[in-house]
């Protein structure tokens, strides 16, 4: 197995460092205190075409390997997890299903969310519905030609500035999920009240109710009860993709408490020098790389066309754990100075906890490698 990477996968590596190192690193305390969304940032983000990656150029994207999307992914994270979080979630689950399934009339929305210009976002947890899907209670009553969606989400990333959403619900004639395109614009979409959340904090989110919103037949993308179906089509890559973000943080985290036990000197050496802090810093560097090489072969799996469900939660599973683990670690070399806002450490800890959420929580993922595993 080649672990090089291309050269083109080098350009998209370099081109998206630069950019966080020049454009989001600078920003990334003020986009934490102020939790609020970073649009200036989002949509310079879009001119590099991040949204467009796991697209085909023929639906106006540039149709990039996965490994090139977790690269980019990583990159952003080490910067931002507020901006990356936001970012993953227009380049992929906001979109993916209004490409796979939306006609003429819908495909501008999608051109123009590729380009930025447009924010999605997408509706599946409930108040009484999260890693149980089938517990949904929103539900679409079904009519000659249109449908009519009430019910009530939770957890909705970009809410507050989004334009349209992908919104999972029942039918009154099928108890499996459909899938619905929604505008904000429409009568009866309500945002409700914003989280005030530990971590990510500039990526907003908040609850949204739908009150007797009528759609037209073609806002049902798919079919009547596919969603679940739908779903599992995209899974493994948000789930890698969620990895991309745990190693990203991560990297950010280690890098910095890497630099700082070179430079921090007490009992007249650098405290690298000494032992205790020489095996916290290679512990994480042997978390960390573990986890980026797992994340690169899951991967490749999705490049390859193979399967990956199992290898997508493990990559996953193990990441986020690591990126929990090692920020950890990371604010110990720093000791008091990892519990100061004067440094980023503590946003790291914070903002790594979403990564145990995102994609699946580590219980339920290790449930589902179980069920892989024939147990």
């Amino acid at each position: 197995m080649d672990f090089e990477l291309n050269s083109d996968q080098e350009l998209i590596q370099k081109t998206f460092r630069d950019f966080v190192d020049k454009e989001v690193k600078p920003q990334a305390d003020k986009i934490d205190e102020r939790k609020e969304f970073p649009m200036e940032l989002f949509r310079k983000v879009a001119d590099l075409g991040f949204f467009g990656m796991r697209y085909p150029e023929d639906g106006g994207g540039s149709g990039t390997d996965a490994i090139s999307y977790c690269l980019a992914v990583i990159e952003l994270a080490r910067g931002s997890l507020s901006l990356a979080a936001a970012c993953t979630m227009q380049s992929l689950m906001a979109t993916y299903f209004l490409y796979r399934f939306g006609g003429d009339e819908l495909r501008k929305y999608f051109v123009q969310a590729l380009k930025g210009e447009k924010i999605g976002g997408i509706c599946m947890t409930e108040p009484d519905a999260g890693s149980d899907l089938n517990s949904m209670r929103t539900k679409a009553n079904v009519f000659d030609d249109h449908f009519v969606l009430n019910g009530q989400k939770t957890w909705v990333t970009s809410a507050p500035v989004a334009d349209f959403f992908t919104v999972f619900a029942k039918t009154d004639n099928h108890e499996q999920l459909s899938i619905f395109f929604v505008p904000t614009n429409l009568e009866g979409v309500v945002i409700g009240k914003s989280i005030d959340k530990l971590g990510v904090r500039g990526s907003v989110t908040s609850e949204v109710s739908f009150d007797d919103v009528k759609l037209p037949q073609n806002y049902l993308l798919g079919e009547i009860g596919e969603g679940t179906t739908c779903l599992r089509e995209v899974l493994a890559e948000i789930r890698i993709m969620t990895a991309a973000l745990s190693v990203g943080v991560a990297t950010a985290a280690f890098e910095d408490a890497v630099e700082y036990a070179k430079t921090r000197v007490q009992f007249g050496r650098p405290i690298g020098k000494f032992q205790a802090i020489r095996l916290k810093c290679s512990d994480m560097a042997v978390q960390l790389e573990t986890a980026r090489h797992y994340l690169f072969y899951a991967a490749s799996l999705i490049d390859r066309d193979l399967p990956r469900q199992k290898e997508s939660m493990i990559a996953k599973l193990y990441a986020s754990e690591c990126a929990n683990s090692i920020c950890d670690t990371a604010s110990r070399v720093f000791a008091s100075y990892g519990y100061a806002t004067e440094y980023p450490l503590q946003r790291y800890l914070r903002d790594a906890r979403f990564t145990l959420i995102g994609g699946g929580t580590s219980e339920i993922l290790s449930i589902n490698i179980g069920k892989e595993l024939g147990l």
